[in-house]
């Protein structure tokens, strides 16, 4: 005799709804951001030429969010490194002007000298347990001095054409190579967050230092090697802002700290919700400018600038908390 079973129901996967709009929360907000100023201005806004110039202008914006980003994720915060950035860019090109070094080998020293600044970060830190804030503080203070005197508190003109050409002047679908520069390193550092073992060990110290202790991690290994990636990556930066401008300005780049602290808190609330990561800090630069841009070219004053980017900032930290459930920020 046989049992004919009854067929179970098709039990279909629940998607987590809320879960996934936290997620992508941001780049729905980017574009409804993008159509707006489109409505506005579609005459202006709407155009490949301000996309084109969107994207590859805010390459060393990008890489320098990347950078602090990296610190950031195990517990820290680098503040030297916009210092480092215009440091690296001034040595660049008095290097290359002035003292006549070809212009590979004036790179290679910068971002030896970006390294070095963020292993002088480490050492002061770890050794001394001293907090990050208050080294990064003075390490950039620092810096910013000797960039004056490097400079003699002038404007570096003149770089090498090969670096410029590198830049900005060589384009793909009519965008500056800048802005495929920092979409690979964003890139790069997204597969070594999720699939190496140095990632995870990154991610895990800047979930709680002392379990990660607990469990055979080298906590101020990862540390030191994050502020030095920071220092090298911000050194980066410096080339690319030397490239796009052919000049070297001892001032400038130091305004990029702040947006760059808020495209990395924005980003902590896209893609990976809770924790720093590239891709949504990417989405965090591009959101910021689009605002910054679609601000401009409706006729907003230069202030507004600064308002936009501080309110982000403080915005920024506070939707990183909802998402952390307000959990107090654990930093050394």
């Amino acid at each position: 005799m046989s049992i004919t079973e009854t067929p179970r129901p098709r039990v279909l996967p629940v998607i987590a709804w809320k879960k996934e709009l936290e997620r992508y929360a941001l780049p729905l907000a980017w574009i409804a951001l993008f159509a707006v100023f489109g409505m506005l201005l579609p005459d202006t806004f709407l155009t490949w030429r301000t996309l084109s110039s969107m994207l590859g202008s805010q390459a060393v914006l990008v890489v320098l969010a990347l950078a602090i980003l990296v610190p950031l994720t195990s517990g820290d915060f680098d503040l030297s490194a916009a210092s480092i950035l215009v440091f690296g860019a001034m040595f660049l090109a008095v290097s290359n002007v002035g003292w006549g070094w070809p212009i590979g080998l004036s790179v290679v020293a910068a971002l030896l000298i970006g390294a070095l600044a963020g292993a002088v970060n480490a050492f002061f830190v770890l050794y001394f347990r001293i907090h990050s804030l208050i080294v990064t503080l003075g390490l950039g203070t620092f810096l910013n001095g000797m960039t004056l005197w490097l400079s003699d508190s002038r404007t570096i003109a003149g770089v090498s054409m090969q670096l410029v050409e590198l830049v900005v002047i060589q384009r793909l679908f009519g965008i500056p190579l800048a802005f495929f520069y920092g979409l690979a390193l964003a890139a790069v550092m997204w597969w070594a967050m999720e699939y190496t073992i140095a990632g995870r060990k990154l991610l895990f110290v800047g979930r709680g230092r002392e379990v990660a202790r607990l469990n055979g991690v080298s906590v101020d290994r990862v540390r030191a090697t994050s502020f030095v990636l920071s220092g090298a990556m911000a050194a980066l930066a410096g080339v690319l802002y030397a490239g796009m401008t052919g000049s070297a300005d001892p001032t400038s780049g130091l305004s990029l700290l702040l947006p760059a602290f808020a495209a990395a808190f924005l980003g902590a609330t896209a893609i990976y919700p809770g924790r720093f990561n590239p891709m949504g800090t990417l989405v965090g630069v591009y959101f910021l400018i689009t605002g910054i841009t679609g601000l401009t070219m409706l006729g907003a004053d230069a202030f507004v600038q600064s308002l936009f980017y501080g309110g982000a900032l403080i915005v920024a930290v506070s939707l990183s908390q909802l998402v952390r459930k307000r959990q107090p920020q654990n930093f050394g």
